[in-house]
């Protein structure tokens, strides 16, 4: 039977999670920055179990199933979206690729969202974050936590994951077992540390919107204001608009999932007990959800999306979870995060990102 490493790389932490046949052998968190640092101090953690038949690693926005190994330059600017010296996002997560990538291990780059062929074609029109790779990942963990909840086979589960992170809020829509729909953190609702969607004439004003301003303009950044029109803290305002803005991508999600009556929470933030009291409880309120559950893991110190990278990678090489993944079509994703662009071309967005 396999054994297994699932990597999760946030914007607060790199979480790694190890499975041999289905039980916890590995459960840790690395803080970002440090981690990215020093990439060979984390390829050397990697190895220190031995051998390994398979890792998900750090995949950013997905690609479709490529091995680190095979990676080229092309492929790094598409799953990471950004260009050869951009200093915005998560800043050297490319080079932490490339270190697993010629490290010998056995590392897997996974789908997100939009590569999935169970997400309808008419969904992902002008779309390129309907969720990042391990959004995929802890779908899959969620998918796999609800079917023994409730004794249901994997095809009955259906769900609203709703991501609460240390940078961005996001949520993806499950039905029959299988994402349907996504809101990813750069194109959803308000998060920690990130605005979300912006308002087109937004864009507009700010006249470029950089990488790192994608990063900005959260819950963080309101709470530490002072609306001077009306000289009060905007703290009063920052709890609702967050609250609200992660309810409302549920709801609208809902069209997507019609029997999704259950809202998955993960993420740094639904570890916090005031933060799930009051999303569950605006959640709650809205009328078209039924129940509010918390996304567990098998770990303590990484976060879930870890632990469901470690399913995927479990059932690509083989082991229990194999029929998890073929029902999520992981080994069946195909295309690129460019493929559905019409409000600018594919050349644009290539260009943009230093692509050949």
């Amino acid at each position: 039977m396999p054994r297994v490493i699932g990597i999760d790389p946030g914007t607060v932490s790199i979480d790694i999670c190890g499975l041999d046949n289905g039980r916890l052998f590995l459960d840790h968190s690395f803080p970002t920055a440090d981690t990215l640092r020093d990439p060979a101090a984390f390829v050397a953690r990697l190895k220190e179990p031995g051998a390994i038949d398979l890792i998900v690693g750090p995949s950013g926005y997905g690609l479709p199933c490529v091995p680190a190994a095979d990676l080229t330059e092309d492929d790094l600017r598409l799953a990471f979206l950004a260009a050869e010296g951009e200093s915005g996002g998560i800043g050297g997560l490319r080079t932490l690729v490339r270190a697993l990538a010629h490290s010998g291990l056995p590392v897997l780059l996974t789908p997100g969202v939009i590569h999935l062929g169970s997400v309808p074609l008419h969904r992902k029109v002008n779309r390129v974050d309907m969720g990042t790779a391990d959004k995929v990942c802890a779908a899959a963990l969620a998918v796999r936590e609800q079917a023994e909840r409730r004794r249901c086979s994997i095809h009955e589960t259906a769900f609203i994951l709703l991501e609460l992170g240390g940078a961005f809020t996001a949520a993806v829509a499950v039905e029959g077992g299988r994402i349907v729909d996504g809101i990813g953190g750069s194109s959803g609702p308000l998060g920690l540390r990130a605005a979300g969607a912006l308002d087109g004439e937004v864009a507009f004003l700010a006249g470029k919107v950089s990488k790192s301003m994608i990063f900005t303009g959260g819950f963080q950044s309101i709470r530490a204001g002072t609306d001077p029109a009306r000289s009060i803290p905007l703290n009063a305002i920052a709890r609702p608009a967050y609250v609200e803005a992660a309810s409302k991508a549920v709801a609208s999600l809902r069209v997507s999932a019609t029997s999704a009556t259950e809202v998955i929470l993960s993420g740094r933030m639904a570890r916090s007990a005031g933060v799930r009291e009051s999303v569950s409880r605006q959640l709650l309120s809205i009328g078209c959800i039924s129940s509010v559950e918390v996304l567990r893991g098998a770990g303590v110190s990484a976060m879930q999306a870890a632990h469901g990278a470690a399913l995927l990678a479990d059932g690509l090489a083989g082991g229990g979870e194999a029929a998890l993944v073929d029902h999520l079509g992981i080994r069946e994703a195909r295309g690129t995060v460019l493929d559905h662009l019409y409000v600018i071309s594919r050349e644009q967005a290539r260009k943009t990102l230093g692509m050949s």
